[in-house]
């Protein structure tokens, strides 16, 4: 029974503050808007007052100033919050975020035909990775497939796919030159919009070294054109067929070698001991480093002996 009581105390106390919430920051006008609009969008703890009171006042401040009514149909109208988060004056990146955040949640509870709630829109999360046996599956039904252009060019999808992350358009204009041996490893040259050099995982090197020679100048997936769509198609179907294999997906084999990426660098556990759940921050640093040479690239994620 305390715990219920600490929070009605909790509570209670927030509300007493909000009551005598006077700053000198922000003029008697604007004090009494962020009261009257926290106090309706209770109840809230002493913490959670301040940080809405705060939120309030300064949007009040800076609405009053542009001769807006300090009323919440006016003030907290989403037009007037954008606004405000992103052109008030002395402000840093982290406080518009948090003031947009706490302003849009007040809107919410005390004008919420101003703020109708937003849909729900799907999310695409990373395809599933295949178990190691599954990709020996796959390998094993390509290698037995009844023509020799049907066995190397079922062998390059996957190893292109689950050993060097290849994907559409980068996948489909792979030719039989661009995989070569180089720095230690296999290398697979991409062209296109993001020219690279992609190291190939060693488990893939000896078939796709074989799919390659078979290739020659030509596409390792077959067919001439490299802008034709649907490749993985006709390779897929003619892979189907008793072996108990789930569908085989190029989403898949991408995620597959994502995750066995993941893995040889560490990144699991780098994430874990920085308490990193969101990599957009990790992709702002990673742009500022030096992503290395060729050989430094075969060495980490495609050296033969490991």
């Amino acid at each position: 029974m305390k715990a219920p009581g600490k929070t009605t105390a909790g509570m209670s106390g927030g509300a007493g503050y909000i009551g005598r919430w006077q700053p000198s920051s922000v003029t008697p006008q604007a004090a009494s808007f962020a009261r009257a609009v926290v106090q309706a969008a209770g109840p809230h703890g002493r913490e959670r007052a301040k940080n809405l009171l705060w939120a309030a006042g300064k949007l009040a401040g800076y609405g009053i100033g542009l001769g807006l009514d300090p009323v919440p149909q006016v003030l907290l109208h989403p037009s007037v919050i954008e606004r405000f988060t992103a052109h008030a004056p002395g402000l840093t990146g982290v406080t518009r975020r948090t003031l947009r955040t706490n302003l849009r949640f007040l809107a919410r509870a005390v004008v919420p035909q101003l703020c109708p709630q937003d849909a729900p829109l799907p999310r695409e999360r990373a395809k599933a990775r295949y178990r190691p046996a599954e990709i020996d599956g796959y390998l094993a039904l390509a290698a037995a497939q009844p023509t020799a252009a049907r066995r190397m060019r079922a062998a390059g999808l996957v190893c292109l796919g689950a050993g060097a992350g290849l994907i559409r358009a980068d996948l489909r204009a792979v030719r039989g030159t661009a995989i070569i041996t180089r720095a230690g490893g296999v290398i697979v040259e991409v062209g296109g919009p993001r020219p690279r050099a992609v190291p190939v995982l060693a488990r893939y090197h000896r078939p796709l070294l074989e799919s390659a020679r078979f290739a020659g100048d030509g596409l390792v997936t077959g067919g001439a054109d490299p802008g034709r769509r649907n490749i993985t198609t006709p390779l897929v179907t003619a892979l189907a067929g008793g072996s108990g294999l789930p569908r085989l997906e190029g989403s898949r084999l991408r995620a597959t070698w994502l995750a066995e990426v993941a893995e040889l660098l560490g990144l699991a556990t780098f994430l874990h001991a920085a308490g990193i759940t969101c990599s957009q921050r990790l992709g702002d640093i990673i742009a500022t480093l030096d992503p290395g040479g060729e050989a430094e690239a075969v060495a980490l994620l495609g050296a033969s002996a490991r």
